[in-house]
């Protein structure tokens, strides 16, 4: 199954870039994530509870980020394995400026076999978009949540004057 889209989202670059490389934010922004663990440079385990109609799991799964290119670009594949089948893919993240906010061009392959693929191909890439939108839309709250924060840091502790 092919993947593709565009999102954009209010914050800078360079701090999309850095939450979509941080195992704890991505924890709290992918849909079904109930742990993300760095095991190595750049790699993730992670453990996902997820489900497609009527069929549900918990998949544990293995992330590695490669073609880092701060904060322009990143690829990762993805393996995962669960009772109710597997999970292969890969993708490519590419980052462009867009008047402060942040574009982000993402594509990639998934292939799902076992029991969560006899659902159909259609549902699972409809429950694919939807959680890819999921995840955006949480990124986006925590890229503002920092801002907010940052701002809220200098209001308390503004710099001294010399």
């Amino acid at each position: 199954m092919k993947i593709d889209g565009t999102h954009k989202i209010d914050a800078p670059r360079e701090q999309i870039f850095d939450l979509l490389t941080n195992p704890l934010l991505l924890q709290k922004c992918i849909p079904g994530c109930e742990k993300m663990d760095n095991t190595a440079e750049n790699q993730y385990a992670a453990r996902l509870s997820v489900g497609v109609g009527p069929i549900k799991g918990v998949f544990n799964a293995t992330v590695n980020l490669t073609e880092l290119r701060r904060p322009d670009h990143y690829a990762l594949t993805m393996e995962g394995k669960g009772q109710a089948g597997f999970v292969k893919g890969s993708g490519v993240l590419d980052f462009a400026d867009d008047g402060g906010a942040t574009m982000v061009h993402f594509t990639g392959d998934v292939n799902v076999g076992g029991l969560i693929a006899s659902v159909g191909q259609r549902m699972i890439q409809s429950v694919g978009k939807m959680m890819a939108e999921r995840f955006f839309v949480a990124l986006e709250n925590e890229a503002k949540a920092q801002q907010k924060a940052s701002q809220a840091a200098l209001l308390s502790d503004p710099p001294s004057s010399l």
